[in-house]
């Protein structure tokens, strides 16, 4: 089984509690698809504009077991708010440096 972690949008969290990302993720559909029924490791959230906590949480991901970590979709796509995070890609190379080659990055959930 797929160990996951997910890193989410904190101006969303008082709209989604994340159950689609969670759901997604323990059936395996979706961006989750290739992983097939996935563990979460753990869910976090950016930490707030410009994302700089991400980066940080990302690496604790990983190091308490995520070798997949998705960048939810209320970040790359902006649902629920119709809005995608404008610090998405700068995020995303961030973490990627950060956690290294050994662990997957996918930039949406659902």
């Amino acid at each position: 089984m797929a160990k996951i972690g997910i890193i989410r949008c904190q101006q969303t969290e008082d709209l989604c509690p994340g159950t689609t990302c969670i759901k997604v993720a323990r059936q395996g559909k979706l961006a989750f698809e290739a992983y097939g029924p996935s563990e979460i490791v753990g869910i976090v959230s950016c930490g707030g504009c410009p994302g700089k906590r991400a980066v940080q949480r990302a690496k604790v991901l990983a190091d308490r077991g995520a070798e997949t970590i998705a960048l939810a979709s209320c970040i790359s796509k902006g649902t629920p708010i119709g809005m995608p995070c404008p610090h998405f890609e700068l995020m995303e190379k961030a973490i990627s440096t950060k956690v290294g080659t050994g662990v997957v990055l996918l930039d949406y959930t659902h």
